[in-house]
């Protein structure tokens, strides 16, 4: 099984994350919503501009939270609320919805180096919460879709110590060139590649071309249950850990309210969860990533960091959004980088 790569520490950035810029409209909705709009509660999906248009129409007049939103996003905005050095790169248009991304990803602590496409609309989530705290979203790429090779840093890249990428860029054959190349600029400068598989769905499309990447480019890959077992073909997640752990340095299964298990070498670490009142499941996982690549950028053990993910994850399962809510501030201030 590979070895976990040593981490410079001289090295300006801790992690720089590539994904897909997404506002995030956070709308609380009842059951009977999702069965008017004909969707399936708990999945993802695709819509366009006039969808997403129509379906707001359907929805009404519910309360909306605006959030700057995206996988890697989010995972940046966590390892950076322990103190870890992050900086993000995509592309948004240039629009209101682009200066209030901007705005409010930087007031989190990440260094912004957002592209701006002069004709796309800025992307969108639609991210519907129902009573029992799950999510529906249904996503317009618009600009991040733009994203090209022109567009990386590759010297915030080569500076950093973890490149994170997430497999719903990898999927998408416009974006996947620039993702492919990052990561060869990562292997090149010897950062450790960190990979999200995303979604089951999306792993089941594509998953010989999946193996393939985790087992020639990736040190660390992050799933969820369905993830996991999708892309292993095994029954149990313990099983499926294992497998994983043979393709990529540290393999990380999320369980949701089941907790977590992490494997690095011979030592495997199953994280208790933490039990809180759940408002939302929306940026949960997110966070539980960035404080292990948090943990793994600033030489934590990984025990340690797999417990205070759990710890900080649930406190977002506590929160109205997919960022820790203010009243929760003085309980992740014990864990800041010091």
């Amino acid at each position: 099984m590979p070895k976990l790569k040593k981490i410079s520490s001289q090295q300006q950035w801790d992690i720089v994350g590539l994904g897909n810029p997404l506002l995030d409209v956070v709308i609380q909705i009842e059951e009977e919503m999702l069965v008017s709009l004909k969707l399936k509660k708990g999945s993802m999906n695709l819509i366009s501009e006039q969808e997403s248009q129509r379906i707001l129409a359907q929805i009404g007049e519910f309360e909306k939270q605006l959030t700057a939103g995206g996988s890697t996003s989010n995972i940046m905005v966590g390892a950076s609320s322990l103190g870890s050095r992050t900086t993000f790169l995509g592309m948004v248009g240039e629009d209101e919805y682009g200066r209030i991304y901007q705005t409010k990803i930087e007031n989190k602590g990440v260094v912004s180096k957002l592209a701006k496409h002069k004709k796309n609309a800025t992307g969108h989530c639609l991210i519907l919460i129902t009573p029992d705290g799950e999510r529906t979203m249904l996503t317009h790429l618009g600009a991040a879709s733009n994203f090209k090779i022109e567009h990386l840093g590759e010297v915030e890249i080569r500076n950093s110590k973890i490149l994170h990428i997430e497999a719903y860029q990898l999927e998408d054959l416009n974006l996947r060139p620039a993702v492919l190349r990052a990561m060869e600029v990562a292997k090149d400068a010897k950062v450790l590649v960190s990979l999200d598989l995303s979604d089951s769905g999306l792993v089941l499309r594509n998953k010989e071309f999946l193996r393939t990447v985790v087992s020639q480019d990736i040190d660390i890959v992050f799933a969820n249950e369905q993830e996991a077992l999708a892309f292993t073909e095994r029954l149990l997640p313990a099983d499926a850990l294992y497998e994983l752990a043979e393709l990529c340095a540290v393999a990380v299964v999320k369980l949701g309210e089941k907790g977590s298990l992490i494997k690095q070498g011979e030592k495997v670490f199953d994280i208790k969860p933490h039990r809180v009142e759940m408002i939302n499941t929306n940026g949960a996982g997110d966070m539980y990533a960035g404080v292990i690549l948090h943990g793994l950028a600033n030489g934590l053990d990984l025990e340690k960091a797999g417990k205070m993910a759990s710890q900080l994850s649930a406190l977002v399962v506590a929160s109205k959004g997919a960022h820790l809510d203010e009243k929760h501030f003085g309980k992740i201030r014990k864990y800041r980088k010091r």
